[in-house]
């Protein structure tokens, strides 16, 4: 994610806003993704269900995940919305590799996200308005994927999810995947980050 000649560089471009969600939550975006029946079927298994106003179909949150939601003005950044959802998918697929996962690939609309095979590990949804992004990316660490039985995930029939901890056959939590991550997210967007921890 080159920044292009009008970045404007030394300046604050937004904020990134990480977290492991409570869950467990399912979600749908703009294109919706879970009917009626659905929802009360979901909702019966003890999960809650909301409606965003990310892009993409259905999916889920929940512990074991780390979410990554950058707030971002792209005209600072001098990124094009394409550009930065390809960067949010760099970041995943470099967090693999730093955790010597070597086949991670972003896929083409409309398997946007990152692969390992046929299996998704990082979902990616995003929002923009007035040149200003929400929402992000949901990268399974630990996540227990049953969950994800439930739906079909992103709308694509006949793939399936996989997390961190299931590639490399031992438990990977949220807390350990977010140095390397943050390494990740500098290295492809070119930028600075100051930490202002929140409870």
């Amino acid at each position: 994610a080159e920044p292009g000649t009008e970045a404007l560089s030394g300046t604050e471009a937004g904020a990134l806003l990480l977290c492991e969600p409570a869950g467990p939550v399912y979600t749908s975006g703009l294109r919706g993704g879970l009917t009626p029946e659905e929802t009360t079927r979901l909702r019966a298994l003890g999960a809650e269900v909301r409606t965003t106003g990310r892009g993409g179909l259905a999916t889920f949150h929940g512990p074991g995940q780390l979410l990554c939601h950058p707030v971002l003005d792209l005209r600072r950044l001098g990124l094009r919305l394409r550009t930065h959802v390809a960067a949010l998918e760099g970041c995943a697929v470099r967090l693999c590799e730093l955790q010597n996962l070597r086949g991670a690939r972003a896929g083409p609309p409309p398997y946007t996200g990152v692969w390992l095979g046929e299996r998704k590990i990082c979902a990616i949804g995003v929002r923009c308005g007035r040149h200003i992004t929400s929402h992000g990316l949901a990268l399974n660490c630990s996540t227990d994927l049953v969950w994800f039985d439930h739906i079909v995930p992103c709308g694509l029939v006949g793939t399936g999810v996989t997390s961190l901890s299931e590639e490399l056959q031992r438990h990977v939590t949220v807390d350990e995947v977010i140095p390397p991550f943050l390494d990740a997210f500098k290295e492809t967007y070119k930028c600075t980050l100051i930490s202002e921890n929140s409870s």
